[in-house]
């Protein structure tokens, strides 16, 4: 079993930095990758970024690459996800998710945290 525990979000105006964080317990097979992933009103739960134990990082392409970082501290088995030049609808309950296989429907994970809300405003 794996529990995730996040921290982090909060409100920040747009062209904002933030930043959430979520450490994991559990077996090792099983936080091979954690990862993030966002649910904004009316749309299904997408993936965000995804990182292996290994330092393989993936992002969201269309709406995430090139404003935010994830990274990972496998020593204290957490991750981070550094979030800048927010944008209103960046806004959403961003949930932490852990596996074995870095992949990017929410479907392929078992694990989630509690979800934390990061409020972007215009």
């Amino acid at each position: 079993q794996v529990q995730l525990v996040e921290s982090g979000g909060g409100l920040v105006q747009a062209g904002g930095s933030l930043s959430v964080s979520c450490a994991a317990a559990g077996p090792t097979a099983s936080t091979n990758v954690l990862g993030w992933f966002r649910q904004i009103p009316e749309k299904d739960r997408e993936f965000v970024a995804g990182i292996t134990r290994a330092g393989v990082a993936s992002y969201n392409e269309d709406s995430v690459k090139g404003r935010f970082t994830i990274s990972r501290d496998n020593a204290k088995n957490t991750v981070y996800l550094e979030m800048n030049s927010l944008k209103p609808e960046d806004t959403g309950v961003y949930y932490c998710t852990a596996g074995s296989i870095l992949r990017l429907h929410p479907k392929d994970y078992n694990y989630w945290g509690q979800g934390t809300l990061v409020t972007v405003s215009s």
